[in-house]
């Protein structure tokens, strides 16, 4: 579920599958490009690659678009898969790989499914699931607004009425017994 003033990104990933939609591929640039270069840049990439990384994340979405699915991820989730494998590709090439970034946007297949992303994503996603049903109601509350709905601590105190700490702190335990649960569950 979005913020009310955010756009369905679910939606706008389809239009940009089903007409091209520039408009909506500019509104999901605008959301997540800056958000996909402080992770990169959070993984320990320099300034100058997680640029780069960041448009080949974006024109990732806008060729790959039409393999996107909303009952296998949340957009988010997708986003964030094509930018983890950015980097490993990039960590690959910094390795030795004679492949230049131009080489590698090329030889990306437009239409290539991402099958085992896919069932990967999928696991994950049931695990998390599970997981998070095991925990207490206001925790797990806390988790599905923070991550699905990409919402801030501040935020999240506003609109729940409960002070920042509490919020931060119920956050820090439900990840906690998170780490547990799926663990318990390998």
């Amino acid at each position: 579920m979005n913020h009310p003033l955010e756009p369905d990104f679910a939606e706008l990933i389809e239009r940009v599958a089903g007409s091209h939609d520039k408009a909506a591929f500019a509104a999901l640039f605008h959301h997540f490009a800056p958000k996909i270069r402080s992770y990169l840049r959070r993984l320990g990439v320099g300034d100058t690659m997680a640029d780069d990384l960041t448009q080949e994340v974006m024109l990732s979405v806008w060729r790959r678009a039409g393999q996107y699915d909303r009952r296998l991820a949340a957009p988010a989730t997708w986003v964030y898969t094509i930018a983890r494998n950015k980097r490993i590709d990039a960590l690959r090439r910094d390795r030795g790989a004679e492949t230049s970034l131009d080489d590698t946007i090329e030889q990306e297949p437009d239409d290539a499914p991402l099958s085992d992303e896919i069932a990967i994503a999928r696991q994950m996603r049931e695990k998390v699931l599970v997981a998070v049903d095991a925990l207490p109601p206001d925790q797990a509350r806390l988790l599905k607004v923070f991550y699905f709905e990409e919402k801030s601590h501040s935020v999240i105190a506003e609109e729940m009425e409960l002070p920042l700490g509490t919020v931060k702190s119920r956050l820090r335990l439900a990840l906690a017994k998170m780490r547990t649960l799926m663990n318990m569950n390998d």
